[in-house]
């Protein structure tokens, strides 16, 4: 572990971002890497090694980011890292079907039995733009209904804003994103079931409502229990279908993701993060009278020319099995992510700094605010000065968490209870420096 800010040097890491910037735009790929929110450069990674991230500089940092996921058991595994190897010597891609994919698809069913067919993509924002194609073609349906601060990819269509109003139709959030793209998605408020009939009201053509049963891209954010049983029944009154985006809570939250968590049961489900074990890997399943409206069966076009990927159906094949085979993880993997953030709730309360934390399965979040946040309006509330400063402070002493405060942490299988008492530690010294 790092001993404080002597030993932690930035000059590659800056070196590199500046390059970075001349030929790619903003200097990165996403612009969730770009520590915009809490400042200073982003990190260069050099590589990963299970709990940790070695960056450029040769500095060592805790990583509870895991690629935003899909590392439940962290860096370079070598189960994943075997099977990989093994794939690329066969060819790294065909644009026919393989063996893998029916395995993969077949695993995904018997752990979700409700769930009869699986079409696999190469991200989240595919299988999610996917499955609302596929709503809107079983239904006949235009209208979706999405969540304000839940995030479901870069698609036209789910890039909106908040109007005046708790519901309202959505206006584009980005500059290129017509108008026009966007008039068919409502918005409303999460845990709220008021905005969501109202939607219902305004609009007799929905066709599904889309949700993150456990928010991730406003903070950890879980939804009430009661609220999903209550979009389950608007959805069977109106003949809407429910999809649940579980990109990032699928195989984190619990095995069956926030299913194994909540009685509520979707229509559709979406998939990535950990499936693909560190490949770009998505997926999207349902019941089979709903999945068999995509071509070639049915009329809704879907493709991808990479999709099924022989090399990310070895990664996600080898990190699924390995998941199937420790019955106990998911019990390990919540010990470890409750006591981090009831040690970070305890460690803040003794500096006088006011803290939400959470945690569900490997998930885990916080939010420097007075209130618990239900919602994303309860989420902006939250300090984000002292968030960033949060960060960098645990930066300098080697702990790598989300560049922002909108954003969820996970825990990996690598990481010992002796890392979870020194992350305690270091967050003692850094909540005393910003209180």
């Amino acid at each position: 572990m790092n001993e404080g800010i002597v030993t932690m040097h930035y000059d590659k890491s800056i070196k590199a971002y500046e390059k970075a910037r001349n030929v790619i735009p903003g200097g990165v790929d996403s612009p969730v890497r770009a520590f915009k929110s809490v400042g200073g450069t982003p990190l260069f990674i050099k590589k990963g090694e299970g709990a940790y991230l070695i960056d450029v500089d040769g500095n060592r940092y805790v990583d509870y980011v895991q690629s935003w996921g899909p590392l439940i058991f962290g860096h370079a595994n070598k189960t994943i890292e075997k099977a990989v190897i093994k794939a690329v010597k066969k060819g790294l891609s065909f644009g026919a079907p393989t063996k893998a994919e029916t395995k993969l698809a077949t695993l995904i069913c018997s752990i979700f039995p409700d769930m009869d067919k699986v079409r696999f993509v190469s991200s989240g924002t595919e299988a999610v733009m996917s499955a609302i194609r596929l709503a809107r073609g079983f239904t006949g349906k235009d209208d979706i209904i999405k969540f304000e601060g839940c995030y479901h990819g870069h698609s036209d269509s789910l890039l909106v804003q908040a109007g005046s109003g708790a519901v309202t139709f959505g206006s584009p959030s980005s500059p290129g994103v017509p108008a026009d793209l966007t008039k068919h998605t409502l918005l409303a408020k999460y845990n709220d079931i008021k905005s969501v009939k109202k939607c219902f009201e305004n609009s007799k053509n929905i066709a599904c409502i889309i949700i993150e049963p456990i928010a991730g891209n406003m903070g950890f954010v879980p939804a009430d229990p009661k609220f999903l049983e209550e979009l389950r029944a608007l959805c069977d009154k109106h003949g809407t279908l429910l999809i649940f985006d579980e990109v990032m809570s699928g195989f984190r939250a619990s095995l069956k993701g926030a299913q194994g968590i909540y009685q509520t049961l979707p229509d559709l489900v979406t998939f990535g993060k950990v499936i693909g074990g560190g490949m770009p890997v998505g997926a999207f399943a349902g019941r089979a009278e709903v999945m068999d409206k995509l071509s070639p069966d049915g009329p809704v076009y879907q493709a991808g020319t990479l999709s099924g990927n022989p090399v990310a159906m070895a990664a996600g094949l080898a990190s699924l099995e390995q998941i199937v085979d420790e019955s106990d993880l998911y019990v390990r993997l919540e010990k470890k992510a409750k006591k981090l953030v009831d040690g970070l709730k305890e460690a803040a309360k003794e500096a006088g700094i006011p803290l939400q934390v959470g945690a569900i399965g490997s998930m885990f979040g916080f939010f420097f605010n007075e209130k618990p946040v239900k919602n994303f309006d309860d989420a902006l509330k939250s300090d984000t000065t002292r968030f960033a400063a949060f960060h960098q402070g645990m930066l300098r002493e080697g702990f790598y968490f989300a560049c922002s405060q909108f954003e969820t942490g996970f825990i990996c299988d690598a990481m010992s209870d002796e890392i979870i008492e020194e992350t305690i530690e270091a967050a003692q010294k850094v909540f005393k420096e910003i209180a």
